[in-house]
């Protein structure tokens, strides 16, 4: 009996397996909203190239500690259930049994350099979060929707007086944030492998209404007294518990009291478990880690970790008002290195601390620049693959902005593209720059809510305007630095081409077979031919005596190489400069009727930088034959000990019906004809 081929997300899944080595090499695998997180025994089985050259597989991230990432993008959980339910995996991973000195050298091992700690500090913090990002990301549009009809006058969803409608609303998003205390102390509890619904019960007993009912001066509770700070004009309470004084705090959005709670709850439940049989753990753990952690938290971890959060909070605050452009400049340039990292979590801790404690928070309306600069390299591109018929790149783009635009989630767009390639990053940032400059002038930009930065998102920020005007620009200046110096160098974009048109050429193949008698075999009498000139005066030379293995096996297609006699290069064909590399070496022009043709001025002289090189023209720019495209310095190319041969090559020669250069060995004047191209 034949087995039917998988196909789709279960061939997708099936590959991912065997990429990373197999079921037996996963000890656990989870994900988030865009990544597939596996934690593999041994990280050097990895096929890394061969997972990044799926169909599907946005990038790869491998990380220390035999810990992996597959960006996967808006179809994470599919491919996640997916090979759950493959029957390799039916029960999750394969973790082994260690001796205590392989767990010993393991630990070692893994150990990231001095600052381990740090590193750890910082995962405990951001998988505490992490997992609500889907919960996060749906009350933030409830929000929005809410701050649009607001804006159209249908409600006002800020009033005091709402109708029973709108208060129920308002339930639908504050049951994110008012709860979010408990969610925390859950996954951190989780992260630090204790029982996480004993960290959840702590952090709820401080929030149930008989806790914070104790906070209505008016409740007459015996025991609990309430008075006015003259100085803040704010009511403290505090209420006598065993004849000790209780703080009184409501800890409803609070994220620092969870974090600090669940750290000491796991020294506490970890030693009981020490302490008791195993056999009697489920009884006797829970029992008294709630019995000695809800009086801890009540009385010294809660009121200590609001002075902290608002502390922090007061602290950037101050930053804000004193000195708003550095703010406003800082926190989008930040943020570009710390999401990649998964270290942008503890800001978002604090944007939720600030709009509990100041009711706004000032972060996120600068942190929409470097978003929006984000998806504005994505969108340039995504023009770009388009441009150049990437299929590929356009479906990863595609795909990406739109989880960016409408979802606000920069990870497709990061580790899917800007990360694969180095020339995007800079640009980005000169986005990120703009669109903090624009807040920090403009005076800022607060919200009342936490919010992912999206299209949808936009009316909650305030002044809307202010807003509008900074991630728009952030938006364009990234996408026009992208679109217009692309992201690859010329090389790439010229090799790129050429398997692209080889690759469209193999799609025609069977048609071209079908032709039958003189037509086959020659070309068509309406066929033309277009004659290429010379870019520079010097004698001919073939491509595989050029010196450069990548011209010489025709990857980039047919030509010629030119020792110059000067350093004038001019225009070979008329066209459109498509590509134009800042380091001036390189130039790649587009026919009216699609012949491409690239000028390669010299031997790894991208090395130069520049130097040497006078670029007269610009990318989109139209050219003639003969027009100046640069001047070179050739007597610097050669004390940089670089060939200064200059190439001339038709990337989509296989699209083609020939390309015919000229015998080597022949001195020509810039503007002889040196190629002959037939279509």
């Amino acid at each position: 009996m034949s087995s039917t081929p998988a196909t789709g997300t279960d061939a997708l899944a099936e590959e991912i397996l065997r990429g990373v080595g197999g079921p037996g090499n996963i000890e656990s695998l989870t994900h988030c909203a865009t990544r597939l997180r596996f934690q593999l025994h041994d990280g050097a089985k990895v096929d890394q190239a061969a997972l990044d050259a799926l169909d599907g597989v946005m990038g790869t991230v491998p990380q220390s500690g035999d810990r992996f990432q597959i960006v996967i993008g808006g179809a994470v959980s599919g491919v996640y259930s997916k090979i759950m339910n493959l029957p390799s995996m039916t029960k999750g991973g394969t973790p082994r049994a260690k001796s205590d000195a392989e767990v010993k050298a393991e630990v070692r091992a893994k150990s990231r350099g001095r600052f381990a700690w740090l590193d750890n500090f910082f995962e405990y913090l951001s998988d505490s979060f992490r997992p609500l990002m889907g919960v996060l990301l749906g009350s933030s549009l409830i929000i929005a929707i809410a701050s649009v009809l607001d804006a159209l006058g249908v409600t006002d969803f800020r009033a005091a007086d709402k109708s029973a409608t709108w208060v129920f609303v308002d339930a639908m998003w504050r049951s994110v944030l008012y709860f979010l205390p408990i969610f925390v102390a859950y996954n951190a509890a989780k992260k630090l492998k204790i029982d996480p619904w004993v960290g959840a019960a702590v952090m709820a007993a401080v929030m149930t209404p008989n806790f914070t009912g104790m906070l209505n001066k008016d409740s007459g509770i015996p025991g609990v007294t309430c008075s006015t700070n003259a100085t803040l004009g704010t009511q403290e309470c505090v209420a006598h518990v065993f004849g000790l004084p209780m703080q009184l705090n409501d800890y409803g959005g609070q994220v620092f009291v969870p974090l600090l709670m669940v750290a000491v709850l796991a020294l506490v439940y970890k030693g009981l478990q020490r302490v008791f049989p195993e056999n009697v753990h489920m009884v006797f753990v829970p029992f008294f880690s709630m019995l000695v952690m809800i009086p801890v938290t009540a009385f010294l971890i809660g009121p200590l970790g609001i002075w902290a959060g608002n502390g922090l909070g007061e602290g950037l605050s101050w930053l804000n008002n004193n000195a708003p452009i550095v703010f406003a400049i800082v926190i989008p340039l930040l943020y570009p290195f710390l999401v990649p990292l998964g270290l942008h979590w503890p800001l978002n801790a604090l944007m939720l601390q600030n709009i509990n404690t100041l009711g706004s928070d000032f972060i996120q309306g600068p942190m929409g620049a470097w978003n929006f600069a984000c998806f504005g390299a994505t969108a340039g591109v995504l023009l770009l693959s388009l441009r150049h018929r990437e299929k590929e790149m356009r479906q990863t783009a595609t795909g990406a902005l739109a989880a960016g635009l409408f979802g606000g989630i920069s990870e497709p767009s990061l580790y899917g593209i800007h990360l694969r390639f180095k020339r995007i990053y800079p640009r980005m940032l000169v986005g990120c720059l703009v669109g903090g400059v624009i807040v920090g002038l403009l005076g800022g930009v607060d919200t009342e809510a936490f919010a992912f930065t999206s299209l949808l998102t936009i009316p909650v920020f305030s002044p809307a305007v202010t807003y509008v005007i900074a991630i728009t620009a952030a938006f364009f200046t990234s996408m026009a630095l992208v679109y217009f110096s692309d992201f690859r160098t010329a090389e790439d974009r010229a090799q790129v081409n050429a398997e692209r048109d080889a690759a469209e050429a193999d799609e025609r193949g069977p048609v071209a077979a079908g032709a039958t008698g003189a037509g086959a075999a020659a070309p068509a009498a309406g066929t033309t031919g277009l004659e290429l000139t010379a870019p520079v005066a010097g004698r001919v030379v073939s491509l595989d005596e050029a010196g450069d293995p990548v011209f010489a096996s025709r990857a980039l297609g047919e030509g010629l190489g030119i020792e110059p006699a000067d350093g004038r290069i001019v225009a070979p064909v008329d066209g459109e400069l498509v590509t134009v590399v800042d380091t001036g070496h390189a130039f790649g022009i587009r026919t009216a009727d699609g012949v491409e043709v690239l000028v390669h001025v010299g031997i790894d002289t991208v090395q130069m930088k520049g130097e040497g090189f006078d670029v007269r023209v610009a990318s989109g720019q139209k050219v003639v034959a003969g027009d100046l495209l640069a001047e070179v310095d050739l007597d610097a190319v050669r004390a940089a000990k670089h060939p200064t041969v200059t190439l001339m090559t038709v990337p989509n020669t296989a699209e083609l019906a020939s390309v015919e250069p000229l015998a080597a060995g022949r001195d020509v004047a810039a503007g002889d004809a040196v190629v002959t191209v037939t279509r």
